[in-house]
């Protein structure tokens, strides 16, 4: 009966969504789901943020303002820090943050936060669905006992599945509509809902058999991606010390149209995805008696980039004369990637922080980043002047913004260290561009 029921609401698009979570996840997802028809809350702690919101104003680059401010006016998308409005809803659908703790172990608080205040006002009938990427077994062994305690019976008066996001922040070719989404439920009825229900926004959704196999399609994801730039950034080094273009070997081998996939070394990893992700599954690994050695050798890896940065900052300043310490240096972005403004994870702010310590003049030029805190203390972005770039002993690329004009920095900078590729194709100055 309830299956029944709820299948209809979401078929003929009146079931009442809540998304819990506005951030770089939950929100482009509410706004798609408001966008087919469905009325939508958006649901978050951060009262600037809800207050932001209802102004519609959008924060993420993956959701423009004015749509946002439509979808406001027709009445089918609210933001509120209300979990009252749980009580309402047919569909719950959890998009909160997992970072790690210091000791590299995860900390899901959020999401069992979330899971309570949802556990707290479930009412029959409801589809829950997480999308936060986490370890597997999270959906069964947090979620599920919580709504059960409330007398939820899964697969008969609740449903369950887990979903993972696959957003790629400022990705304009591949929205929410465009990637495919994986669903898996702890019934067969708890995944053809949850797979009708993202159907009405997404083409292609993939039924697999539980939540655990969605749970690790997800880290798979990453760890691929992880160990790849991981080999990508160790095979920068190899190739320094052989004195070869890391980037031209690469690209030649891209050349083969199959079995090879191109990967690019960079400063080090950054988002709220491919340093933290694999690092959940490395520690139910452990758990479960197996170290995942990949993993840990990847992250040893990717972390020690900065410091290979700043390495081949100082040699190359000591090669014309000049120490580090002292030296003016100007960082061109911040962000953890480009066409951005997210700084979470970002190897770039670690890099700008251990150039200050070590006595640099370090400044950084950011254009969707207006300020950084470092230590305690606030950086401001600055402009790039000529003069500027005249005055650096060093520019330092670290996030390949298209705002930035890669040949006028070549023109015009005596030193350019460029961790990116960006000046690939700038006629450069014999000796003055140093790549990594």
């Amino acid at each position: 009966m309830f299956d029944t029921k709820l299948t209809d609401s979401i078929r003929d698009r009146t079931a009442r969504i809540t998304v819990i979570g506005q951030g770089y996840v939950g929100l482009p997802l509410a706004v798609e789901f408001a966008s087919a028809g469905f009325a939508v809350t958006g649901l978050d702690v951060d009262l600037d943020r809800i207050e932001t919101l209802n102004a519609g104003q959008s924060y993420s680059p993956d959701v423009d303002s004015e749509a946002l401010a439509t979808l406001l006016r027709a009445g089918r998308y609210e933001a509120t820090s209300s979990f009252a409005a749980l009580e309402r809803s047919d569909v719950v659908i959890i998009c909160v943050p997992t970072p790690l703790r210091k000791s590299k172990d995860p900390d899901i608080s959020f999401v069992i936060a979330a899971a309570e205040q949802a556990a707290l006002r479930f009412r029959p009938g409801q589809l829950v669905i997480l999308e936060s990427t986490t370890y597997p077994g999270t959906t069964e062994e947090l979620l599920l006992p919580a709504f059960e305690a409330r007398g939820a019976q899964v697969g008969v008066n609740f449903f369950l599945a887990f979903s993972p996001e696959r957003i790629d922040p400022g990705n304009r070719s591949f929205k929410v509509r465009d990637i495919a989404k994986v669903v898996g439920g702890i019934t067969p009825t708890c995944s053809r809902l949850a797979t009708l229900l993202y159907r009405q926004i997404i083409g292609t959704v993939v039924e697999v058999s539980s939540p655990k196999v969605a749970e690790l399609a997800k880290l798979y994801e990453n760890v691929f991606r992880n160990v790849n730039i991981a080999l990508a950034n160790e095979f920068a080094l190899m190739c320094r010390r052989l004195g070869v273009s890391t980037r031209e070997v690469i690209d030649a081998a891209a050349t083969k149209p199959f079995g090879f996939v191109p990967f690019y070394p960079g400063p080090g990893i950054g988002g709220h995805c491919i340093p933290i992700d694999p690092n959940y599954l490395a520690w139910k690994m452990r758990l479960n008696g197996y170290e995942a050695r990949f993993i840990h050798l990847a992250d040893e890896i990717n972390r020690s980039m900065p410091d290979y940065v700043i390495e081949l900052v100082s040699e190359a300043l000591n090669e014309r004369r000049h120490c580090l310490n002292g030296a003016r240096i100007l960082v061109l972005g911040v962000a953890y990637k480009r066409g951005i403004g997210d700084i979470r994870e970002s190897p770039a702010l670690e890099i700008l922080g251990r150039l200050r310590e070590r006595g640099a003049e370090a400044s950084y030029a950011d254009p969707y980043v207006p300020a950084v805190v470092l230590h305690g203390a606030e950086l401001k972005t600055v402009e790039i002047t000529d003069a500027a770039l005249e005055a650096a002993d060093c520019v330092l690329i670290l996030t390949d913004h298209p705002e930035f004009d890669y040949q006028r920095i070549v023109n015009v900078a005596s030193l350019v260290v460029d961790t990116r590729s960006a000046t690939q194709g700038c006629p450069a100055a014999a000796g003055h561009v140093i790549r990594l």
